[in-house]
């Protein structure tokens, strides 16, 4: 893909040797994969990692999922659509791939083109081919599951010493409140379903809350929170398929 690029870079300069060299390059690469590996359909070429978050708050957040709600319903779909695209927070990693059955065709359709000097028809057929890319969104974590993870990794630390003092009270306090919001936010972005996947974890935490009230502490009160947290989040993480992420083409 760096060839290809390289290539539009060259057309743009009029630069019918750089143009060449670069598409003679990319040919040759690409046909060096097809000739060690026959079978492959797409070949990875760029991973990138992409952040969405949302400055709203949980108390703006419901108004704004009615309103998309209310759009939809009037068949307003772009302002549904575009109501939505704020609803997420998230980092997303996507891969960039090649689609061996067209691309090399494509780029060698190119050639006659930049021999002719047909620069302008080169660059958009050029620009066509890059198109054709297919982009796979192959795990998502939501940034409200990673914040409310780190809060309690350092509660827990807390939580531990029941000699705490006022200022590490309250850091605490402030931790375990944080960590609720958190979770609060994943279940109204829609990572996860509170009834089914969040009950537990709000029960639990509950109970934490409870067992650290007064300065009370000590070892392993986290265990059951952190053991229904890793099994929920931890497994849909690594699984495209489920409700935290998706797989896209």
């Amino acid at each position: 893909m760096e060839e290809t690029r390289n290539a539009l870079a060259a057309l743009d300069a009029k630069d019918k040797d750089k143009a060449l060299t670069a598409l003679a390059g990319s040919i040759g690469k690409l046909e060096m994969m097809l000739a060690r590996n026959p079978s492959l359909a797409l070949a990875p070429v760029e991973v990138k990692t992409v952040v969405h978050d949302t400055f709203a708050v949980t108390d703006s957040i419901k108004p704004s999922i009615e309103y998309a709600i209310k759009a939809l319903k009037n068949g307003e779909v772009q302002k549904a659509r575009r109501i939505l695209s704020y609803l997420a927070s998230e980092i997303s990693i996507q891969t960039s791939c090649l689609p061996l059955a067209t691309y090399p065709h494509a780029i060698k359709a190119v050639v006659p083109l930049v021999d002719a000097n047909r620069f302008l028809d080169a660059k958009m057929a050029l620009q066509t081919v890059l198109g054709t890319l297919v982009v796979t969104q192959e795990k998502v974590s939501p940034l409200p599951v990673l914040r409310c993870r780190a809060m309690l990794k350092e509660a827990e630390s807390l939580a531990s010493n029941t000699a705490r003092s006022d200022n590490e009270e309250k850091r605490l306090q402030e931790l375990l409140e944080g960590a609720k919001k958190s979770m609060e936010m994943a279940e109204l972005l829609g990572y996860g379903r509170r009834k089914v996947d969040y009950k537990d974890l709000f029960d639990q935490l509950k109970e934490v809350e409870q067992k650290v009230s007064g300065r009370k502490g000590g070892k392993n009160i986290f265990d059951e929170f952190t053991t229904t947290f890793r099994k929920l989040f931890d497994r849909k993480s690594s699984d495209p398929e489920k409700s935290v992420g998706e797989k896209v083409t």
